[in-house]
């Protein structure tokens, strides 16, 4: 998929748990105040290791190793200060494109400030795949089962670090990505044995329209939104042949430009399709659309505070 080379784009340990705290302005003295934390742990549920990358991956007549690319079992969470911790803990899952890792990924689309801008009474999850690696395979989060495991995972880590109570339980779950992370995203929806809500695709609709369209299909509350440009190598494509497709079906979608779009449009569509004239790596974040999906999401409540 040479097209995708856009941009520098089993027991778990639990004994490696590190919390970092930031302000909501990371590297910002103007602002001291405690916005969020960061709680980094590894998990066997991420990606990798797996054995489809044991030897590494051959790309373009490059060799990218296992022990360089393949063997990052990270995951990364963005929790908000007033994070309500009662009853269910909703969950956002992050999964990078190419050439990129859960820490790059955070910093150049302002995934953090984002998510805490957006004051959803959520937690972000940015779980490690194919690290700095063009490469959109999924690893072990492809297989049945994986992905409930890594939840389950979370949310140890999370009761550990008393950041919700011990009878707290995933609530709403939603993907999202970038470019190469349509793959694991339509595994995960496949496979991930865990009800998932909503889909926010960044460029990044490249195949695997059946595994979408049958998520989509499955329960009419489902949430898709592939937000796509015309430099993305073949996304716009894609989007056309997925909407030929939900047409034929007589399922209702809406197209729109990214100059036209608002919280109404977002709000009462739950097929969208957003086509933006701007390039493949600068449609998430100024403007910060990640946010704006957020904050319009159809599950995810503001924090009261």
């Amino acid at each position: 998929m040479a097209f995708l080379h856009i941009f520098l784009q089993m027991h778990f340990n639990r004994a490696f748990i590190t919390i970092i705290f930031c302000s909501m302005l990371c590297g910002s003295s103007a602002q001291q105040k405690k916005e969020f934390q960061l709680l980094r742990f590894t998990s066997s549920h991420t990606s990798f290791p797996d054995t489809g990358r044991a030897n590494g991956y051959l790309y373009d007549q490059i060799l990218y190793t296992t022990a360089a690319h393949y063997n990052d079992s990270n995951v990364l969470l963005v929790i908000p200060r007033h994070l309500e911790t009662t009853g269910r803990i909703d969950l956002i899952f992050w999964f990078h494109g190419w050439h990129n890792n859960i820490d790059t990924a955070a910093d150049f689309y302002a995934l953090t400030r984002q998510m805490i801008s957006s004051r959803r009474n959520a937690i972000l999850v940015l779980a490690e795949t194919a690290k700095n690696a063009p490469d959109s395979y999924g690893g072990k989060l492809e297989l049945p089962g994986v992905f409930r495991s890594l939840v389950q995972d979370v949310m140890y880590a999370l009761k550990k670090n008393s950041i919700v109570p011990d009878n707290a339980e995933p609530g709403n779950i939603l993907l999202a990505g970038h470019s190469g992370a349509f793959r694991v995203i339509a595994y995960i929806l496949k496979n991930g044995e865990m009800q998932v809500q909503e889909v926010y695709l960044f460029d990044a609709l490249y195949s695997q329209i059946d595994k979408f369209m049958f998520w989509i299909s499955e329960n009419q509350q489902h949430h898709f939104i592939h937000w796509f440009t015309n430099h993305g190598g073949g996304t716009d494509e894609m989007s056309d042949s997925m909407m030929l497709e939900l047409t034929n079906l007589h399922m209702d979608y809406k197209l729109t430009e990214e100059k036209q779009i608002n919280p109404d449009i977002l709000k009462n569509n739950r097929i969208l399709f957003v086509h933006s004239t701007r390039e493949h790596n600068v449609i998430i974040n100024d403007p910060d659309n990640f946010q704006l999906i957020l904050e319009n999401s159809f599950t995810l409540k503001p924090i009261s505070k």
